[in-house]
């Protein structure tokens, strides 16, 4: 089972005479043409549907229509066989099974969106009509994105431009409940050797057997372990349950505002017993009873810690390692509770392989109690090594702990991605123009970096106070000393990174895609690159090279970067061929070590995938930084798996959460953005050099990301909000065009108008604060 997923209804066949298929397509006009105008395509689907994109993309109608031809005729009966045995979206291990369906349906949404892009309305909406009725369960890949989109639903969208409609999506903001107890614990914090007995504390063969299980169930509290059948002699569950709250499965729950049937349907959910603790703890949390979501959760630690569960993407998730976060975020952010977790830590063994058969579980389950005081700093002894140069280093102490050095000053990666986009341009559409040439009025100022200027009362017009400042200054104010660039596919404007350094102060993490969606390989985007193909290779490591070579004298370049998130694959291969891309890796590494000795070399990974191999392959790579989105909590055993696996210093290299979500109103969206950025930054700062309570290899982070982008979800001129894929949000969903901790109104002052969120201001306080 995944998070946030509702399990599909049963499947059934349905088979239909070709002929019948055909005749039903001929309503997307496809049969107007003459069977011999598209007998010369041959090519498999999979060839075809990059084709049919293609031809759509550069406006080659003709070309499109004959393409679409081809494919209903050999694969429209088929695709809506697949259709007609579905009754809902399938689950995500599922998808590969109506390949032919997403495909053929995708091939004629690309027509119908050809048509709208012709200015031919009447005939693009009755296309996108007939894909809603024909087609309502297909689903398109968004390699750029990283995961579905329904097709249905993007052709209402279409439908409501043309027409000139808003969307017809209703906020769902229902009042919250919370959970009632009727028979709450009676203790605030559980001493386990009062109950039980612990044996193999941190190895693998660790086990807690409880001796007294009903005088535990009495000190925890019904709901959490192993006081879990007391829930129905609850009689506020017999009301929900008599109201009709608790229909449904116990994943339409994990979301809601109702959190008093979720702790219901949670605490007596079908699943195994680690897994289910895990959201009844969620739900506490949620509620704010913290004291409850900390006894819940540290139950889960000792009594399940080989708890698994799955992810929307199908990989392993230990909610074990999650609890140990969880408890720590909250007593981060909760001092008043007067509480510390002392010693937790789930170590899996071959976590990083996404195979649970060979996974070993050491476990340290850790003591809740009152806080003892602030702890003291670790010694970090002498220096042990260094990495990197002169101008960027870093360095390992006898004690195990990372610090990166700039210009022989210790130094704390305070960064984000800085992408400012004007509403309405779309790189899928090859309209989005380079931040750093934009000058929309013609003044000879850069139009993000100096003219923005900052909508105070949000009434989407520059009034007499709001004086342009810029976002160079803005970000400077903020806290910022770093920003994130890549060096494709844009043209790099060295002189405006100067100015945005010598004046104020901010640094560039420059990066190479090194392949990740084809860039600089050479290779098209559906073949994707091949970390085994000496062409590629070649192409990748000369870019390289021109890039450090243009850059390496620029006082502004605080490290090199490679790839991004290469590993999860996406228009390259190094999913399937782990081991020939963390090999090449190595091989740039060393390269631009010898063109640039001055500065350490990074990796962006996506989070701890192939670590194992990475830590084999890759050991001239100086820093492991990975895109990680876990939750509010933080990283949790991130820190762990990379200085036990690599022992490497680390950094996150992408971060963040949306400002939106149909469970609460933009304020509280506001609100949770803000909590995620500040737990997720006070774990960063938890696990830096000389924490008592981390591991001491991280080095910063990388917020994602400075400004909301419009393009992202489809209609570049409209702030959408839809969603297809599963996150660990507020709400359960990522919303992406809403990931700014600034965003842009209504978009009709675009690209100058800055409204900042509260995430702005909770780094504009940590971030000029000298934590260490």
């Amino acid at each position: 089972m995944e998070p946030g997923y509702l399990m599909p209804k049963m499947f059934y066949k349905l088979s239909m005479a070709v002929v019948v298929i055909l005749s039903q397509l001929a309503g997307f006009g496809l049969m107007a043409h003459a069977a011999e105008e598209a007998a010369a395509y041959t090519q498999s689907l999979e060839e075809l549907l990059p084709m049919a994109w293609a031809a759509s993309n550069r406006g080659d109608y003709a070309e499109l229509e004959k393409i679409v031809q081809a494919v209903s005729e050999r694969f429209g009966a088929e695709a809506m066989a697949q259709e007609n045995a579905l009754k809902d979206f399938p689950p995500r291990n599922r998808v590969d099974e109506f390949k032919i369906m997403n495909d053929v349906a995708t091939v004629f949404f690309a027509r119908a969106e050809g048509l709208m892009h012709q200015g031919r309305n009447d005939e693009s909406i009755a296309a996108f009509e007939k894909l809603i009725k024909d087609f309502p369960y297909a689903q398109t890949w968004d390699p750029s994105r990283g995961g579905y989109w329904g097709i249905a639903e993007k052709s209402q969208e279409s439908i409501n431009i043309m027409k000139g409609v808003e969307s017809s999506e209703v906020r769902q903001e229902a009042p919250a409940t919370k959970p009632q107890l009727t028979t709450p614990g009676t203790d605030a914090v559980i001493d386990y050797t009062q109950y039980g007995e612990f044996s193999g504390v941190g190895t693998a063969d660790y086990k807690y057997t409880i001796t007294n299980p009903n005088i535990l169930a009495v000190a925890v509290g019904e709901g959490i372990y192993p006081n879990t059948s007391a829930i129905r002699k609850n009689h506020y569950y017999k009301e929900a349950f008599n109201s009709d709250r608790l229909k449904g499965t116990h994943w339409d729950f994990v979301n809601t505002r109702d959190l008093e049937a979720a702790y219901f349907k949670w605490s007596t959910a079908p699943e195994e017993p680690g897994v289910k603790l895990y959201y009844t703890a969620l739900t506490f949390e949620k509620a704010g009873m913290l004291l409850e979501a900390i006894k819940a959760y540290h139950s889960l630690v000792v009594n399940f810690p080989r708890a698994i569960g799955m992810t929307y993407w199908q990989t392993p998730w230990y909610p074990a390692q999650a609890a140990v976060g969880k408890i720590k975020n909250i007593m981060r952010q909760h001092p008043e509770l007067g509480l510390e977790y002392i010693g937790g830590k789930v170590q899996v063994v071959n976590g990083s392989d996404n195979e649970v058969a060979n996974d070993v579980y050491v476990v340290w389950p850790g003591e809740v109690r009152k806080a003892a005081g602030a702890q003291a700093r670790r010694d970090l002894g002498k220096k042990r090594r260094a990495l990197g140069g002169k101008k960027t280093s870093v360095v390992q102490y006898e004690s195990g702990d990372w610090r990166l050095f700039v210009d022989g000053k210790p130094f704390v990666i305070k960064a984000i991605t800085y992408a400012p986009t004007k509403v309405g341009q779309s790189p899928d559409k090859g309209t989005l123009e380079n931040w750093m040439k934009q000058d929309t009025n013609g003044n000879g100022k850069l139009d993000s970096p100096y003219e923005s200027w900052v909508d105070a009362n949000r009434n989407n017009v520059q009034d007499a106070d709001e004086p342009v400042v810029g976002d160079f200054r803005l970000m400077k104010e903020m806290g910022v000393n770093t920003i994130r660039v890549f060096n494709l596919p844009n043209t790099i404007e060295k002189k405006v990174l100067r100015e945005m350094y010598e004046q104020y102060g901010i640094r560039v993490i420059l990066e190479d895609f090194l392949g990740k969606y084809a860039i600089g390989s050479g290779a098209d985007w559906a073949t994707g690159t091949d970390y085994e193909n000496p062409v590629h290779l070649k192409n990748m490591l000369a870019e390289v090279e021109r890039m450090v070579k243009e850059f390496k004298d620029e006082p502004y370049i605080l490290l090199w970067l490679l790839g991004n998130e290469n590993n999860y694959g996406v228009a390259s291969n190094a999913d399937k061929k782990p081991e020939a891309y963390y090999k090449f890796v190595n091989i740039v590494a060393k390269r631009i070590k010898e063109l640039d000795p001055s500065r350490p070399v990074a990796i962006c990974n996506g989070d701890i995938l192939f670590l194992d191999k990475f830590a084999k392959y890759s050991p001239d790579v100086d820093i492991f930084g990975a895109n990680v989105y876990r939750g509010d909590y933080g990283f949790a055993s991130f820190w762990e798996e990379v200085r036990h696996v690599a022992d490497k210093p680390a950094f996150i290299t992408e971060y963040g959460a949306p400002a939106y979500s149909r469970q609460v109103s933009l304020d509280e969206a506001e609100e949770e953005q803000a909590s995620y950025h500040r737990g997720a930054w006070l774990d960063i700062m938890a696990n830096a050099a000389g924490s008592a309570e981390g591991e001491g290899n991280s080095l910063g982070g990388v917020a994602f990301e400075w400004m909301d982008e419009w393009w992202k979800n489809y209609e570049p001129s409209r702030h959408d909000t839809k969603a297809s894929v599963v996150g660990p949000f507020v709400g359960g969903y990522y919303f992406e065009e809403w990931f700014g901790f600034i965003g842009q109104g209504d978009g009709k002052s675009s690209p100058f108008l800055r409204q900042p969120r509260k995430a702005y201001y909770m780094y504009k306080d940590l971030w000029n604060k000298n934590i260490r």
